[in-house]
């Protein structure tokens, strides 16, 4: 397994060249992507000739590989841009807020015990079905009041109640006539919007070829849960505060659409897929539910406040980056690596690429699969997103969905749903 120094060093050596550049910002940042994928060219490249990290396969390193990992550092370079890191003053508020949190959860026993801080919500009853029709197809949209609320006294729970967005859930539904099995699509960051999130899961593929039930929640901070945030407000973000609410709010109303389902549909079989993070969010509801059938887990963070710190381009010896360091015990709270998986084996799926630049193959979904017992996974040759355009990954879900039991017959052809792309 490559070593961490290693690893480090790799980037290391490219961001020592962009830094000896002359001028400012602007020409450092703008070349950043190409040295940062040069780095992992020829880091890939020491993992070929040498032993490599032995839970993933060693691939030869191509240029079409350094392309897909170029691509990532592209949107990393568009995502920074969005979410800029705050200046020293900005961070004296979330590093209080780290310590008060420390405390605030340390004496509850939360952080030994993370388990508890997940506590299984209230089933939910009204939800508001609206039907839509779009390009000839039928779905509905929902809307319900979500009971999250932060724990009395509990760091930036006020602020959290502030985010008036955060009060209302909202969904996508996609549901036959008939009783069917379901699956739920967790979408991940900068998604929450229904041509999106219906084109990524392939979701008419799942409804109509595979003849599923699907419900596509949206997470907190995203699409229409967005509205009216401050400047800065996201979900991730350097707020390490708000990214704990927001898990949990999260996790919450997820395991509430869960309660709705089942009220609905007593029995059903019912599966879990989430890409990044959503495969974050899909993986904790799979380690607190009971009755899941099966959890496929795209692309999936591990760990939140890791890989807040990995990409949040400060220096080691920045008081920042001890903020987010100092941060680590409330990362492991809320990562499904602090818990134990309750899928059944036979149920747990991963897919993951090789060249990923935004969430760390080794790091964080190597680490998830060791975690999960070293499930079926599917390392596909490309970036982040590289999974939308892998059919091996799109015969990999199908595979899964009918392994698992959700999918009872697979109709023919159904392993390539190239003509579901369009939402």
């Amino acid at each position: 397994m490559g070593s961490r120094n290693d690893d480090e060093a790799g980037r290391e050596s490219g961001r020592s060249v962009v830094e000896r550049l002359p001028g400012s910002g602007p020409l450092r940042t703008v070349l950043q992507p190409l040295t940062r994928t040069s780095g992992y060219y020829a880091k890939s490249w020491r993992d070929y000739l040498g032993d490599g990290p032995d839970q993933m396969p060693i691939a030869r390193p191509t240029v079409a590989l350094a392309a897909e990992a170029f691509r990532d550092e592209v949107v990393l370079l568009g995502l920074r841009a969005r979410r800029p890191v705050s200046g020293a003053r900005g961070f004296e508020r979330i590093n209080g807020e780290v310590e008060e949190a420390l405390e605030f959860y340390g004496e509850r026993g939360l952080l030994d015990e993370p388990q508890r801080y997940f506590a299984a919500p209230e089933p939910l009853t009204d939800v508001e079905v609206r039907p839509v029709r779009r390009r000839n197809r039928s779905y509905s949209r929902l809307r319900w009041q979500s009971a999250y609320r932060p724990l009395p006294g509990e760091p930036g729970g006020d602020r959290w109640l502030g985010y008036r967005a955060m009060s209302r859930g909202y969904g996508l539904m996609l549901r036959h006539p008939d009783p069917r099995p379901w699956l739920m699509c967790i979408h991940g960051t900068e998604m929450g919007r229904a041509a999106i999130d219906l084109a990524l899961f392939r979701a008419w593929y799942l409804h109509e070829t595979l003849g599923l039930n699907v419900m596509l929640p949206v997470l907190p901070m995203h699409g229409p849960r967005a509205a009216g945030l401050p400047k800065g407000a996201v979900f991730p973000g350097e707020d390490v505060l708000d990214d704990i609410h927001a898990t949990a709010h999260a996790v919450h109303d997820v395991r509430s659409l869960l309660s709705w389902i089942r009220r609905e549909q007593p029995d059903a079989p019912i599966g879990v897929y989430g890409m990044s993070l959503g495969g974050f969010i899909s993986a904790l509801v799979a380690s607190l539910d009971d009755d899941l059938l099966c959890a496929v887990l795209g692309v999936p963070v591990a760990d939140l406040v890791e890989l807040l710190g990995r990409h949040s381009g400060l220096r080691r010896d920045d008081p920042r980056r001890r903020t987010i360091e100092l941060a680590t015990p409330l990362g492991r709270m809320i990562s499904p690596l602090a818990l134990e998986p309750r899928v059944p084996m036979r149920g747990r799926f991963i897919y993951a690429g090789l060249a990923d630049q935004v969430v760390h193959p080794r790091k964080q979904v190597g680490r998830l699969w060791e975690h999960w017992g070293r499930p079926d996974i599917e390392w596909y040759r490309g970036g982040h997103a590289g999974f939308f355009r892998s059919r091996p990954v799109q015969r990999f879900v199908t595979d899964a969905l009918t392994q698992s039991g959700l999918v009872s017959a697979l109709p023919p052809g159904a392993a390539e749903p190239s003509g579901a792309l369009t939402g």
